[in-house]
């Protein structure tokens, strides 16, 4: 069963990379554009945090066993900072304004978990809060995009 489980798991990272991989086609644009255009930042900031509270639930000392979880979130969280750098230097004032303060926010909540779950909690006590962090932030990142409708 654990094979099993393993091989799941590599196959579930090899699709979630993929996902992360999928906007690099509009940031080749932006890039060659020198410009974000009407492009929101929003998404990119909100799976940022997911990819961030999703890794940090995945370590062993919080949630053993899931260092799968880790690892492709971990990568996420990577792929994720540069595409927000790439859009904060392109972006245009208003809208380079609106994400740093967005990215200010997502580090803040990312440290307050951090700093929570460290200081305060053990063991499933931990786990948990770790875990409704990473589900709720979740859910705003599959939101997020829906936030172009509002800005």
């Amino acid at each position: 069963m654990d094979v099993a489980h393993f091989l799941f798991g590599i196959f579930g990272n090899a699709s979630a990379l993929f996902l992360f991989l999928a906007p690099v086609i509009t940031f080749k644009r932006i890039i060659k554009n020198r410009s974000t255009e009407k492009f929101s930042g929003i998404p990119y900031v909100m799976t940022l945090l997911n990819c961030l509270l999703s890794a940090w639930y995945g370590l062993p000392f919080v949630s053993p066993h899931n260092i799968l979880v880790s690892t492709v979130n971990g990568t996420g969280s990577f792929i994720e900072i540069i595409y927000v750098l790439i859009f904060i230097v392109l972006a245009p004032r208003k809208e380079k304004a609106k994400i740093l303060g967005l990215f200010t926010f997502v580090l803040s909540v990312f440290s307050a978990v951090v700093f929570v779950s460290l200081f305060a909690l053990h063991g499933n006590s931990r786990k948990l809060f770790c875990g409704f962090a990473a589900a709720i932030f979740s859910i705003i990142m599959y939101g997020s995009p829906l936030s172009i409708m509002v800005c």
